[in-house]
C-alpha cells in the first residue's frame, strides 16, 4: 500500500481529519495526501506560509518566535503546526520549515536544514532533518519523512 493510502486509510478508520501548514514543501504534503480518491473525507486543508507574514497573520506564530529562532526551528514548526490545527479544526496537523536550497543557508542554518512538526490531538512530535541533496530531493525526503512521522503516531 502506498504511502498517502495508509495515512488516508488511518485516518478514516479512526475517524480522524489532517491539516497542513508547509513553507519549504510549498503544499507538497497537501497534494500528496489528497492524490488520493476519498481524502475529502479527512483531510481539512493546507497553508502554505512560505512568509514570515503568513505564519504570524494565519498561523498566529509569535513575532518574537521569529526573532529569537527564525523561521527554520522547532519554536517556529511547533507554534506553526498548533496554529493550522486550530485554524482548521483538526485532530492532525502537519507542519514544516526550512532552507531547501540552493541557496539561503547559514553557517548555523546550512541548506538542507529543515524542521518537522506533527500534531496528533495534543501531542506533537519533531524531527530536524540535516543535509542536502538538492532542492528536490531535500522537499521529497522532508514530505516522506513527515507523513512517515504522522503514521507511526497514528498506528
Amino acid at each position: 500500500m502506498e504511502l498517502a493510502e495508509e495515512i488516508n486509510a488511518l485516518l478514516k478508520t479512526k475517524k480522524l481529519t489532517l491539516s497542513t501548514a508547509e513553507s519549504c514543501t510549498g503544499g507538497g504534503i497537501a497534494a500528496y495526501v489528497t492524490s488520493i480518491p476519498g481524502s475529502s473525507e479527512c483531510f481539512k486543508g493546507g497553508v502554505v506560509a512560505y512568509s514570515n507574514e503568513i505564519k504570524t497573520a494565519v498561523l498566529h506564530v509569535k513575532s518574537e518566535t521569529l526573532k529569537r529562532y527564525g523561521a527554520v526551528s522547532q519554536n517556529t514548526v511547533s507554534e506553526m503546526v498548533q496554529g493550522v490545527q486550530t485554524l482548521m479544526n483538526t485532530d492532525c496537523a502537519i507542519a514544516t520549515s526550512g532552507i531547501a536550497g540552493p541557496g539561503g543557508g547559514t553557517p548555523d542554518k546550512p541548506v538542507g536544514t529543515i524542521w518537522i512538526a506533527v500534531a496528533y490531538k495534543n501531542e506533537i512530535s519533531f524531527f530536524k532533518q540535516e543535509g542536502d541533496e538538492g532542492r528536490t530531493e531535500n522537499v521529497r525526503k522532508t514530505i516522506k519523512k513527515a507523513l512517515c512521522m504522522l503514521r507511526e503516531q497514528l498506528r
